[in-house]
């Protein structure tokens, strides 16, 4: 079937975090990461099947879930996954924090690669460890690892976990698997376990692939533990279901301790049931998905290289999520975003977020469709000049 992404679709009074800020009316939302799109039809079917039934108390996980998840992975990412791997958790998040729980000490450290998702920040410092930053080279038009000092910092015995973000989240890029195999060989050279947030790992751009870490070597497989979850991919985070793949039973048994210490084993009854209807029956729509998102993307990259030259976008790889060159605009990421908001009633992402290292940047939210896009860099090129017209 052919499935419908340009109507627009209000979200107002449905409790939604992006659209329903009461002081925020006129606001077009462009910054957290979810999309504007209703979900899959077979999705939307089961959940009502669920509902009709009436009795929503504790529930377990069935096998359909665990083999729609290995189905999924074998189909689109070639990569053979087993059942007995698979730990279910409620969210990305919890499991990054609790997988950090569960091989750290506290005064441990933590490598990440800035700018980057701004939550790893927190499964760190929640479970009392330091950040170590390997800061991703900017090379005008991509970003880039810079290995010299990535070995530098994974060479530290206090240096526990790498958190690896593949596809990355702001920056866009899909690791390549030169990339991934020198970030895996250093890790193992220096006994660093790779936890990798393969989130976004279905939200890649036509001319790119997706690599599974674990599925690159043996080695590699029993070093890593794999974040995933269909809620990037098929607009689902309200349902809170995702899963952790641990191939090491060593590392498997004590990540499960982890969870269950902090009570995050038990998914949401209809999480379960969108889980399994989105990786048997969903893959027309998502491919529909990509299309429409690749649109957005290169309609943005064009609309901003004609109309708003004094801006630079970061071509992504992957994911609908927009990294922005800001820096010839000439004031702080902080006082940009400010003033997009104040002048153009758009509220978008500060690079700043993502760590110091995104000063001069911003991140946009183009999973919408496109008449709402469209209104939303033309607020964008109205604020900017707005702000060139008061530094005259």
């Amino acid at each position: 079937m052919k499935y419908d992404f340009d109507t627009i679709i209000s979200r107002k009074n449905t409790n939604s975090v992006k659209w329903d800020i009461p002081q925020e009316k006129d606001i077009i939302p462009m910054w957290i990461a979810d999309m504007d799109f209703k979900t899959a039809d077979p999705i939307i079917k089961a959940l009502e099947k669920r509902v009709q039934h009436g009795i929503f108390g504790y529930a377990g996980v069935p096998d359909e879930f665990y083999e729609a998840e290995v189905k999924w992975w074998l189909q689109r990412h070639n990569f053979k996954i087993e059942k007995e791997w698979i730990e279910v958790t409620t969210g990305v998040i919890p499991s990054l924090s609790a997988v950090v729980q569960a091989f750290t000490e506290p005064g441990d450290k933590v490598l990440i690669q800035s700018p980057v998702y701004n939550y790893f920040n927190s499964s760190i410092t929640n479970n009392k460890c330091s950040i170590v930053l390997n800061e991703l080279k900017y090379n005008g038009d991509f970003y880039e690892i810079d290995f010299k000092d990535f070995e530098e910092k994974a060479a530290d015995e206090k240096v526990k976990i790498f958190i690896l973000c593949n596809p990355h989240n702001p920056v866009g890029r899909v690791w390549s698997e030169d990339e991934l195999k020198k970030l895996g060989d250093i890790c193992i050279k220096h006994n660093v376990i790779v936890l990798v947030d393969e989130i976004h790992r279905d939200l890649v751009y036509r001319e790119n692939k997706h690599i599974p870490f674990a599925a690159i070597s043996e080695s590699f497989l029993m070093n890593s533990i794999t974040c995933t979850a269909p809620s990037k991919t098929f607009n689902i985070a309200g349902l809170k279901t995702s899963n952790i793949i641990v191939v090491n039973e060593e590392y498997r048994k004590k990540v499960n301790r982890s969870l269950n210490i902090n009570e995050t084993i038990e998914p949401n009854a209809f999480g379960i049931e969108a889980l399994i209807a989105a990786y048997n029956e969903g893959e027309e729509w998502l491919e529909q998905l990509l299309d429409y998102l690749q649109g957005n993307r290169d309609y943005l990259i064009s609309y901003i290289n004609e109309r708003i030259p004094k801006i630079k976008v970061v071509k992504p790889e992957a994911t609908y999520l927009i990294w922005i060159d800001c820096k010839n605009i000439g004031i702080s990421s902080k006082e940009l975003s400010e003033k997009i908001f104040e002048k153009g009633n758009l509220r978008i992402n500060d690079g700043r977020t993502y760590g110091e290292i995104g000063e001069g940047f911003i991140r946009i939210n183009i999973a919408c469709p496109r008449a709402l896009l469209t209104e939303g860099l033309k607020r964008l090129e109205k604020a900017i000049k707005g702000i060139e017209i008061e530094m005259l």
